[in-house]
């Protein structure tokens, strides 16, 4: 079993380069499916779940050229529509849960479509009513088979219509957007997800030839058209993997230059980080992290604790709660996380108190953090990364920590970033990939 074993406790130092981000590659590869004609895809990350939805475009029977280790092009010419039926769909389906992405381009350009019930993080329930019942207003039919756990979807008639999502779920939205170009009339979505990937997303089917307005808002107008063209598209940096790097820093004191992250598009997501006490500064379009000794956290105008919670964007997001409350253990004062969204992605915290954090998990979706001031060093444990942004929070905590950490199940982590051991290797950090089972409790 691949581990990582760090060794922890030194400051790193230099430029690194986020990604491409691998929510808005989910969505933008699933669209190339909407077009017979070419599409190019740059700033592809090369990780474990995007390569996955791509071997399953192959499958499909798009033609895939790869460029470049990050630029593709697809041709989604020929689709073989049986392979939905297909045992080897149904395993590599259920086990991306980006897979169910491919369904309102199938539904819109073909009119059916099946999916496995899509896998994923350990991380609570995650539903896809909001996908289905778009589909459903749009005029499609849908069954879902227990036994099987298929979902099958016939949409041959699909008519333009007006939504109101029950959340701003953004596959969801993104979903429903891709199965309404295509529809017949004008489709109006509400309570849409208005984040950059899917503003992104929906900026490429504008170019493809789509008539959607609204864009960065949540109120969404669709024009159906009867076909789409082909188009290039480059992927925004990964704005978990940025935040990632600048609680890296603070957590280790290091000076780090985080290259090209398209400022513009990171939304609330500084502030927060300055609302921890964290300096840095933007440079062009770099975002440059001083070395600090100590941050402090803020608090609220009248002197109450600060809470830091999720909300759909441009709230902040979900994604990073786990990073935030990671940096938090080594500031100076305290903070409370409120995750709402997820009820199963704080208890990762138990990890961080083995290594001297003080955390008080209130209940599965708040925790409240006492900052050490760095102060009190963490220590090197064993531990086994449950999901892909708890992994990097505690691999963060483990470059802060003293001593020798391994971490178990790095797999997780790599469905999320790439390269991530020699990228901070690069940095100065020492962390080496090993093989190791975990110990048995």
């Amino acid at each position: 079993m691949n581990a990582f074993e760090i060794h922890g406790g030194k400051p790193l130092k230099g430029e690194i380069i986020p990604q491409g981000a691998k929510n808005e590659a989910l969505q933008i590869l699933a669209a190339v499916l909407l077009t017979p004609e070419k599409v190019t895809v740059s700033n592809i990350p090369d990780i474990v779940d995007v390569n996955k939805l791509i071997a399953l475009l192959g499958d499909l029977g798009v033609t895939i050229e790869r460029l470049s280790k990050d630029t593709y092009t697809f041709e989604a010419k020929n689709i073989n529509l049986e392979f939905f039926q297909s045992q080897q769909f149904k395993s590599k389906g259920g086990s991306l849960r980006g897979s169910i992405m491919i369904v309102g381009p199938l539904l819109a350009r073909f009119g059916k479509a099946a999916i496995p019930k899509p896998g994923g993080d350990k991380i609570g329930r995650r539903r896809l009513d909001t996908h289905f019942l778009g589909f459903e207003k749009l005029g499609a039919k849908f069954n879902y088979n227990a036994e099987t756990s298929f979902f099958n979807v016939d949409a041959t008639n699909l008519q333009g219509t007006y939504i109101l999502l029950d959340e701003a779920s953004v596959t969801g939205t993104a979903n429903v957007v891709m199965a309404a170009v295509l529809a017949k009339g004008t489709t109006t979505i509400y309570n849409a997800a208005c984040e950059p990937y899917l503003q992104q997303l929906c900026k490429m089917l504008n170019r493809m030839g789509a008539k959607i307005s609204g864009i960065g808002s949540n109120l969404l107008t669709i024009e159906g058209v009867s076909e789409l063209g082909g188009t290039d598209h480059r992927l925004l940096p990964d704005m978990i993997e940025i935040g990632s790097f600048i609680g890296l820093a603070a957590m280790t004191a290091s000076e780090i230059t985080i290259k090209d992250v398209h400022f513009e598009e990171l939304g609330i997501i500084p502030n927060v980080f300055r609302r921890l006490g964290i300096d840095f500064e933007r440079r062009g379009d770099d975002i440059y992290i001083p070395s600090q000794a100590n941050y402090e956290i803020d608090t609220f105008i009248d002197g109450s604790i600060l809470t830091i919670a999720d909300a759909p964007w441009p709230g902040f997001t979900p994604d990073l709660l786990s990073i935030i409350l990671v940096v938090a253990t080594q500031a100076k004062g305290n903070v409370m996380i409120h995750q709402k969204m997820f009820e199963s992605r704080l208890f990762f915290v138990d990890k961080l108190i083995d290594m001297g954090a003080q955390i008080i998990l209130c209940d599965p979706h708040r925790a409240t953090v006492m900052g050490l001031n760095k102060q009190v060093q963490l220590r090197g444990i064993e531990m086994t990364s449950p999901d892909i942004r708890a992994g990097v929070s505690l691999l963060i905590a483990a470059l802060s920590a003293s001593g020798t950490s391994i971490i178990h199940a790095i797999e997780q982590i790599e469905r999320g970033y790439q390269d991530i051991d020699i990228r901070l290797r690069s940095l100065g950090a020492e962390i080496k990939r090993i093989d190791a089972m975990p110990k048995s409790h």
